[in-house]
């Protein structure tokens, strides 16, 4: 996890403009560097690190001596970067994992490169010998990045938005800032005078294809068929992998823990992977809640189970909600179930980072989405209507849960790990037939929970918990999260205000007082930048006026029983 930054054609002071990087300075706590492109006076590369992988050779931008005109910046772990180095037989120059970027460009151009990579990034890769700039993101989005163009040819482009607002460009008094699309590359040509133009925006992977990769992997050829034993033993090993290649790192592994099945799975899967590997310190476990908070008890029980070195983080309304605004700054967004959802994810990873030495963090995120975790889906029309919302839902992740996980946890200097995000682990997944992956006999995620039901890694109550949103399981259910905030902004924003709404913001417009606070805290950090939310998330097929699970008739009939 780093933040990276660079600018293209920049008509105003690069050394005034180069203040906004430091906006996302907290991305790459260890180091950071400046670096002007040779003949290039108006072109320049920012970059904060968090030293992961070799400590010693890993600043950015990556520079080799066998290809002098390329440049790379980039955030990410490419997790098959040493089975493609050695498939290909390059000769490496760092062990920095994005140096195989490099090589994999100059081999067979952007398009067989980004195909490749088995990881999660974002990345700007500049050509100067062919006069080109790439930019790509991985398939989910697990890794942010943003960019702002003019139209006289201006590039800026940035690991998060807060490093883009402020610049100055002469040609635009109002810098139109956006998200990069996931599982996208954009090819730009660059101009003698440092300006760019967009040649093609391509989306090179969608979540249902087995990736191009998959050929190179340890994996091998899956067992064949849909016989359910067959599908239960492939999800098993594939998970296994997911998790085992996610232990590239130079720095200690954690794991967040809220006793629920992924995290769960997550934990017990990674404690298995740290003992094979033989990794000498003890795995630490994260949890956080309020008092009577039954995601605590389950995450104690998971810990005592596992015997993970477990850490209990309490907090109390108070600080949750002085919390939101630095937590809203954090994030970039606005939505009601991110913010909500973040603040406990906030705060734990301020406790990680401040009283602990783990620095990479596992966690559970993206299996909601693929595995149809939410409630909801109970009351899906049909299997086939269930895997189109799957897939819509895994396509928006970097709106919403990837993009909460990756901002709290960056905030303090993290790096999260989600190993349900796998590209091969997903598309297995995802090519199951749909009436495989539906809700059935009123649990969710049957398929897997079935899946790891005799592998013995987890206690059967754990294994067979009903869902328990991450914003609702940190509090108790007599006073859930969601109205301890509900209570508060009653004070804070009156019916006159309400009313006006619509006036105040067209776009977007908040319907409840807890949207309308959180919209004002926005607007303030982010004026005018409302668009990057394209709508806010809300449960499908029910009337539900609130994102919260413990609103829905299924969460209230699943507690009682």
């Amino acid at each position: 996890m780093c933040g990276i930054w660079g600018l293209f054609g920049s008509d105003d002071c690069l050394a005034v403009q180069c203040l906004s990087a430091m906006k996302i300075a907290h991305r790459g706590p260890d180091a950071f560097r400046f670096e002007n492109v040779n003949g290039y006076t108006n072109c320049c590369f920012g970059f904060h690190r968090l030293a992961i992988v070799d400590p010693l050779f890993g600043m950015q931008p990556i520079r080799v001596k066998k290809y002098p005109y390329l440049w790379l910046c980039y955030n990410g772990e490419i997790y098959n970067h040493r089975a493609m180095q050695q498939y290909f037989e390059f000769e490496y120059q760092t062990n920095v994992d994005g140096e195989i970027i490099l090589h994999l460009y100059a081999k067979g151009g952007i398009e067989q490169t980004i195909c490749m990579l088995d990881g999660v990034f974002a990345f700007i890769l500049l050509d100067t010998a062919n006069k080109k700039v790439f930019l790509g993101r991985d398939t989910y989005g697990v890794r942010p990045l943003f960019k702002a163009m003019t139209e006289d040819g201006f590039l800026a482009v940035c690991s998060e938005a807060k490093g883009l607002v402020t610049l100055k460009h002469s040609m635009t008094p109002f810098l139109k800032v956006e998200p990069f699309l996931p599982g996208h590359y954009e090819v730009l040509d660059l101009k003698p005078n440092g300006k760019v133009a967009s040649v093609e925006m391509v989306k090179f992977h969608h979540c249902t294809d087995e990736p191009a990769h998959a050929i190179y992997d340890g994996v091998g050829k899956l067992f064949p068929g849909f016989e359910i034993e067959t599908v239960k033993s492939n999800l098993r090993v594939l998970f296994n992998n997911a998790v085992k290649k996610r232990l590239m790192t130079d720095r200690r592994i954690g794991c967040l823990l809220s006793g629920g099945l992924d995290s769960s799975l997550v934990a017990a899967t990674l404690l298995k992977q740290l003992k094979e590997a033989q990794v000498q310190y003890p795995l630490q476990t994260f949890a956080i809640g309020m008092e009577d908070s039954p995601d605590l008890l389950a995450a104690r029980k998971v810990a005592n189970h596992i015997g993970s070195e477990h850490h209990e983080v309490l907090f109390n309304s108070e600080e949750g909600i002085q919390a939101l605004d630095e937590v809203i700054f954090s994030l970039e967004t606005y939505d009601i179930t991110t913010v909500r959802a973040s603040v406990g994810m906030y705060l734990v990873s301020k406790y990680i980072q401040k009283n602990t030495d783990s620095v990479v963090i596992f966690s559970g995120e993206g299996s909601d989405e693929l595995t149809q975790g939410y409630i909801y889906f109970h009351k899906a029309p049909s299997p086939e209507k269930a895997e189109e919302e799957s897939q819509r839902l895994l396509k928006e992740l970097y709106l919403f849960d990837v993009l909460r996980a990756d901002r709290t946890t960056a905030a303090h200097g993290l790096e999260l790990r989600v190993p349900f995000l796998d590209h091969r682990f997903s598309s297995y997944y995802l090519s199951l037939p749909p009436e495989m992956r539906i809700p059935k006999n009123g649990i969710e995620k049957h398929l897997l929970r079935e899946a790891f039901e005799d592998s013995k890694l987890l206690p059967k109550e754990i294994l067979w918990r009903p869902k328990e949103a991450f914003s609702d399981g940190i509090t108790s259910v007599k006073n859930s999260w969601f109205k301890i905030l509900r209570e508060f902004v009653e004070h804070q924003v009156d019916d006159a205000m309400m009313a006006a709404a619509a006036q105040k913001f067209p776009f977007n417009t908040p319907k409840t007082k807890e949207g309308y606070y959180y919209r004002q805290i926005f607007e303030c950090h982010y004026p005018g930048q409302a668009g990057w939310l394209t709508h806010y998330w809300m449960p499908k097929w029910i009337n539900a006026t609130d994102p919260s699970a413990r609103t829905l008739t299924h969460y209230k009939s699943a507690t009682k029983a």
